[in-house]
């Protein structure tokens, strides 16, 4: 056979080929292709993303112990608003009639629906045209669906529930804040919410908590819960609160969800003044990756029930100052968590600013360092590169000064006078950074203004985290 006759014996069998290729193949009962049918049976379900192991920097000993409020009852249920593993999603939060309500919301731009809708409830409720009395009030919390980004769906979404909630729990539907977390972007299924609110209702517990920390997670390797009591006058306040807050955490109010609830008898206008004095030296201290979220929200709730507790009014009394030390010191402890899980974090940081010209220059310098990924980097390879610290200095846009300029390790003086310090060993930097916890001192010397921030370091698994975030 010449080459001619092999040539068009091999064009003819391609076509025959092509030919049975194009043909349509059998169906099966289900209306698939048995092709289709084959694949479907070897195909592997999609597993079930393992949870995350807990924070290295998680504090010992898990969840505390948080004394009952008087007058505040939870409740928790897994509504499926995302998640399809059972967890618990959402958490319903009742305030008793007579209680007062503060709170402090993101400043970004696009905050989400239910943020817009509770700084208008805040407002009425504060200048006493909510024209609701002594109603109660409630929290309902999701995870999973932030509810921003969403249009004019998601104000309905927030209007549903908010109604669907008050009717329930017999309170005006302007007494009821949403609170959501989670994805950004796509439409909330609130009916899924208001499927479970019966069951969250006769719930209620005031023991429950817990639980509702648990509900609000989305990426937290664990739940935050921190309490203290403190003794006014002739009896005893409780404080409790919990949180929930791990990657999209930078200082902007409230930088994450934190719930806070006292058996406090104390006016509106004092609360309101000292949740937001202390924001701005808790949670607005406090940075993970620089990114503020559109649902940062924090809701302070007092019911009134401590007993032999006279009301609080003044702000000057002794009684009214060592409730707000108290109080800040149960948020510090809940920004601090925050920190702890960051994502991916294996190292809790202090950024310590002294020297500056003013407290303004002092902070951007400490958010600077703070932010920095480059020196985040540097404390995650354990690595004391302090010229990454002059880096942050030099771009903050704080006044600074090359010659007065100071640069600590904890006790441990890294760099002065515009030089590497004398008698320091890259050694002691090196041992110093194996550490949990450290401390970052910059003293600029050049006048009395001074910055606290707390941050985490930037490992690999932040990225492994937020890559496949919505998968």
């Amino acid at each position: 056979m010449g080459a001619n006759d092999m040539l068009r014996q091999l064009s003819l069998r391609l076509k025959a080929a092509g030919q049975a290729l194009r043909q349509p193949l059998p169906e099966t009962s289900a209306g698939t292709t048995g092709a289709q049918a084959d694949q479907a049976a070897v195909k592997p379900a999609k597993p079930a993303k393992a949870p995350p192991p807990v924070s290295p920097l998680a504090p010992k000993g898990g969840f505390p112990a948080l004394p009952v409020i008087e007058g505040a009852r939870f409740a928790a249920a897994a509504a499926g608003v995302r998640y399809t593993t059972g967890r618990l999603d959402v958490a319903l939060m009742e305030l008793c009639a007579g209680s007062t309500v503060a709170a402090v919301f993101t400043r970004s731009a696009t905050r989400a629906a239910p943020v817009l809708d509770g700084e208008e409830k805040l407002a009425r409720i504060a200048t006493g045209s909510a024209g609701s009395g002594d109603a109660g009030f409630a929290i309902i919390v999701n995870a999973g669906n932030a509810n921003a980004f969403t249009g004019a769906a998601g104000s309905g979404s927030v209007e549903a529930v908010s109604k669907a909630v008050g009717e329930r729990l017999g309170i005006p539907a302007g007494h009821v804040f949403m609170s959501s977390t989670g994805v950004i972007g796509e439409p909330l299924k609130h009916e899924r919410i208001v499927a479970v609110l019966d069951g969250l209702k006769s719930d209620l517990d005031g023991a429950a908590l817990p639980r509702a920390a648990e509900a609000i997670r989305t990426t937290d390797t664990f739940a935050k819960g921190a309490s203290a009591e403190v003794a006014i006058g002739g009896g005893t306040v409780r404080i409790a609160g919990i949180a929930k807050g791990s990657g999209m955490i930078a200082p902007d109010m409230a930088t994450m969800l934190v719930y806070l609830f006292t058996d406090a008898p104390i006016d509106q206008p004092l609360l309101q003044a000292m949740v937001s004095r202390a924001s701005d030296r808790t949670f607005n201290c406090i940075t993970v990756d620089g990114d503020t979220s559109t649902s940062d929200t924090l809701i302070c709730g007092a019911t009134g029930k401590a007993k032999g507790v006279a009301r609080l009014t003044d702000a000057e009394s002794d009684d009214a100052r060592a409730f707000e030390k108290a109080l800040h010191g149960v948020m510090l402890d809940l920004a601090h968590q925050v920190v702890r899980d960051g994502e991916g974090a294996t190292k809790f940081v202090e950024v310590r600013v002294t020297g500056a010209r003013s407290d303004e220059d002092a902070r951007k310098v400490a958010l600077a360092t703070a932010n920095s990924p480059l020196v985040k980097t540097a404390l995650a390879g354990e690595d004391p590169n302090w010229g990454r610290i002059v880096m942050a200095v030099g771009k903050s846009g704080a006044e600074a000064d090359r010659d007065r300029l100071a640069i600590r390790l904890g006790d441990l003086t890294i760099a002065e006078k515009g030089w590497v310090a004398e008698g320091y060993r890259e050694e002691d930097g090196a041992a110093y950074m194996k550490r949990d916890e450290l401390v970052i001192g910059i003293d600029l010397g050049l006048g009395d203004g001074e910055s606290v921030v707390w941050t985490c370091d930037l490992t690999h698994q932040y990225i492994t985290i937020n890559a496949d975030y919505r998968s």
